[in-house]
């Protein structure tokens, strides 16, 4: 474990992720239909099963990787964006959260898809101080979801010189 105090030492690592560098020419890698062991998924009870898997493919854009009917849904949208759908009941809307990575010319698009699958469901896209634009969405089981695409870095934004203060450099 590190200690928050201690320098951290911070490298590019992109080529481990399937999350593109960001800027403008920035593409999505699209659905990945590959079988390997889950590195962290997310697991949600929804008391409506069906609901909450159109839900998170029509709007979220995920697929339907494979479903036991009744039982689980498993999707996916990028490698490592795994969501495990089971039967539950339904819970209270809360502050914790679960995020997903996604590139800036979606941001737009995945609203749209939501708000007209469950109007509502969004609020206004938000720039955050960690140089991101992050779009939240409540998704029929009451879920918080943050799709959260990086912004390309400007050296000489405010954004750069938060970073820049925890070690971060551009």
């Amino acid at each position: 474990m590190t200690d928050t105090n201690e320098p951290a030492d911070y490298y590019d690592a992109f080529e481990t992720s399937p999350v593109p560098p960001p800027g403008p020419d920035a593409v999505s890698p699209g659905v990945y239909r590959g079988i390997y062991g889950m590195p962290m998924f997310v697991t949600l009870p929804t008391a409506d099963l069906e609901a909450s898997r159109r839900f998170w493919i029509d709007a979220l854009g995920f697929v339907d990787l494979f479903s036991i009917p009744g039982q689980l849904t498993h999707l996916r949208r990028w490698a490592f964006q795994d969501v495990l759908l089971v039967p539950g009941e339904a819970q209270p809307l809360s502050t914790r959260s679960v995020s997903f990575a996604c590139i800036t010319s979606e941001i737009d698009e995945l609203a749209a898809r939501c708000e007209a699958a469950l109007p509502g469901s969004t609020s206004a896209p938000r720039h955050t101080p960690w140089n991101t634009i992050d779009l939240e969405v409540i998704t029929p089981e009451r879920t918080r979801v943050l799709l959260t695409a990086a912004k390309p870095l400007d050296p000489a934004s405010v954004e750069a010189q938060n970073l820049a203060e925890i070690g971060i450099g551009a």
